[in-house]
């Protein structure tokens, strides 16, 4: 299954979260070290779901980027 993970550069860290995984956010230092902590993040958070018995949200959000004039 593949989510959708948005990762957003901050003054001194990048943080990153999945939309269709509320709650499910990582923070690093570099673009590379935040898109290794949230893949971690989204297999424990689904394993987390599984042994509570409860559903792993479908993956239905996706991203486009969208050029303007500024």
């Amino acid at each position: 299954m593949h989510y959708l993970v948005v990762i957003e550069q901050g003054p001194t860290s990048f943080g990153a979260y999945v939309p269709d995984l509320p709650g499910c956010v990582a923070v690093g230092e570099t673009r590379d070290e935040v898109a290794a902590l949230i893949q971690e993040a989204i297999e424990l958070h689904i394993e987390d779901l599984k042994a509570q018995g409860q559903q792993v949200p479908s993956a239905h959000s996706s991203g486009e980027l969208v050029s303007v004039d500024a």
